[in-house]
């Protein structure tokens, strides 16, 4: 049986069952000498023993009788006769109860044929007996006394040897069942100490194999748990068995396995971090001295963008008293426009009127001339009339006098009117085209407010971004300042990551790799790509560059050679912009701009 296969609960459960079962092999082993033993001291106790009591007792009663019997045939009060005969019946009656008692006891057939003989004899010897007292009591002493040696002494030996029988019979059969019962014991001594050794012997051997079957595996478990704590992880564990303790070894090996894992990537992670924190550490240097640069740079252009912020106020406050006069005059041409307006209409009225006039006067010359052929039909009449009519003729002719003047007035006035009405149409003419222009103009000037407004709002606009272009470098001048500062912490920050990872390498070098599996661990593809400094510096540069201010040219622009985006107005997007031409710029600065581009 392979016990490496059994869980420990299962091997202590079967030590203990041996045990138990030993424990009641021997139990059953004791318990059958105990019950043979029983037997032969049962026998002694209940029929033996007994039997030799009863025995002892009837034969110490039988002496009594005759012991009493020969005191009556020897006394001569008859009192003391009587009293020997009551002592007889007494003992007599006692012997009959012991009868009933040792006949029970008496099992075996020579108890039973010397009982069955001693009661013959004792029958003989009382009917005897009562015989002798008979002749004692008349004092007949000489036959009393042959009756007493003779036919009363003999059944009384006769039941003496009867009851010696019996006595020697139960003694030898004690001894008999007393040399069994020694043998019994003895024989049980050898069995239970033979089924003891062996009960040790097995539980011994289970001992040894259940203790070496969990302590060995332990052991190793403890030797491996001590050579991982003392950093040798070069001996692999073997676990045989199904049992906890081989669980337990298998469970060490992974574990050993996975921290021999862990501890080489680690040695490795910690050899790339000491490699990348020393980059770091360049790279933080570097990017401390161009940022101190682009704090500079930064300066410089603050300064433009305040000059150029005061330059576009300025502008923006130009804009905003042109668009106020523009507003002005757009008041007066509208004022104009209304006031040609108003003209025009004045113009229109007097064309109306005039012609108006004109009609009036036609109305006259109409009025006229009637009037004249009226008066020259008067005349006529008048001529008819002779004599009587020669006053009205005069006033006709008067009459037709003025009407003629009235006509010829008329007609002058309709000719002037006439000449009126067309320079009052030429003068409509002319104001409705000098309205037309007045509109025009108050159009353009309004136009033209429109575009000044415009002009102003975009200044406004403008001095508002300029302000803000000028806020938002200043932020980025501070955000610069604290990114120097912020640089030089983490080039500390680098510089102390590398001892930090040299003391990592150091430490982790303690533990001892298994070198084919090391150099497995080596070989395969990590998490955390190692780019090669050369690739990195390959890389081209993003960095957005500004532009110095076309009014004071700086030296920085060495320094930053690329001009600033028109995108860049949103200042919170770090966005990277178009790549366009750098200017040149020194072989150091764009070596450290590709170093800090790679970084």
């Amino acid at each position: 049986m392979n016990l490496s296969h059994l869980k420990i609960s299962s091997k202590l459960a079967l030590g203990f069952a041996s045990v138990l079962a030993l424990t009641l092999l021997l139990g059953g082993l004791a318990l059958t000498q105990l019950s043979n033993l029983s037997v032969k001291t049962e026998q002694i106790a209940t029929n033996n023993l007994p039997s030799v009591q009863y025995t002892a007792a009837l034969s110490g009663l039988l002496n009594g009788i005759r012991r009493a019997e020969a005191l009556h045939l020897l006394a001569s009060d008859p009192e003391v006769k009587k009293l020997q005969e009551t002592q007889i019946a007494g003992m007599r009656k006692q012997m009959d109860v012991l009868d009933a008692k040792a006949g029970a006891v008496f099992n075996a057939d020579v108890e039973k044929n010397a009982f069955a003989s001693s009661k013959k004899n004792r029958d003989a010897m009382f009917a005897a007996g009562e015989k002798m007292m008979e002749l004692s009591r008349v004092n007949n002493a000489s036959m009393a006394e042959d009756m007493f040696k003779d036919q009363v002494g003999k059944p009384f030996e006769a039941a003496m040897a009867d009851m010696e029988t019996i006595r020697d019979f139960n003694s030898s059969e004690a001894d008999r069942v007393w040399a069994e019962t020694q043998k019994v014991v003895a024989t049980g001594k050898i069995t239970v100490i033979a089924a003891l050794l062996a009960a040790l012997a097995i539980g011994a051997a289970l001992a040894v194999l259940i203790s070496r079957a969990i302590t060995k595996p332990i052991n190793d478990a403890v030797r491996a748990a001590k050579e991982i704590s003392n950093g040798d992880m070069t001996h692999p564990l073997h676990a045989n068995g199904t049992d906890e303790v081989a669980e337990l070894l298998q469970s060490l090996e992974a574990m050993r396995q996975n921290l021999s894992r862990v501890v080489t990537q680690v040695r490795l992670g910690s050899e790339g971090v000491e490699v990348a924190s020393a980059e770091i550490a360049q790279g933080n240097h570097d990017l401390s001295a161009r940022t101190e640069q682009q704090a500079s740079a930064l300066e410089q252009t603050a300064a433009s963008m305040e000059e150029l912020s005061a330059q576009v106020k300025h502008n923006a406050d130009s804009a905003r008293e042109a668009n106020q006069l523009a507003a002005n005059a757009s008041t007066v041409a509208a004022r104009g426009g209304d006031v040609v307006g108003r003209v025009v209409d004045t113009m229109k009225e007097i064309n109306t009127s005039s012609r108006k006039i004109s009609d009036i006067i036609s109305v006259i010359d109409g009025i006229a001339f009637q009037t004249n052929i009226l008066a020259l039909n008067a005349a006529v009449e008048a001529a008819r009339a002779g004599e009587q009519g020669r006053g009205f003729a005069v006033v006709a002719s008067e009459v037709r006098s003025l009407a003629g003047r009235s006509a010829e007035a008329a007609k002058e006035i309709k000719q002037l009117i006439n000449a009126s009405v067309e320079r009052v149409e030429q003068g409509t003419a002319l104001v409705d085209e000098a309205g037309s222009t007045m509109t025009e103009v108050v159009g353009s000037i309004r136009h033209v407010t429109d575009m000044m407004g415009d002009i102003s709002s975009a200044s406004n606009e403008q001095a508002l971004g300029v302000a803000q272009i000028g806020e938002a470098i200043t932020h980025m001048d501070q955000a610069t300042q604290q990114n120097a500062a912020l640089v030089e912490q983490i080039a500390a920050a680098a510089s102390s990551l590398k001892s930090q990872a040299g003391e990592l390498v150091n430490t982790v070098s303690v533990f001892k790799l298994d070198a084919t599996q090391q150099q497995q661990y080596r070989t395969a593809p990590h998490a955390v790509a190692h780019t090669p400094p050369t690739a990195r510096l390959s890389q081209p540069a993003r960095a957005h560059q500004i532009a110095p201010p076309r009014a004071k040219p700086r030296a920085v622009a060495a320094a930053a050679p690329r001009a600033l985006p028109a995108a860049a107005k949103a200042l919170p997007k770090p966005a990277a912009a178009p790549s366009r031409a750098p200017a040149p710029a020194p072989a150091a600065s764009k070596a450290n701009d590709d170093e800090w581009e790679t970084f």
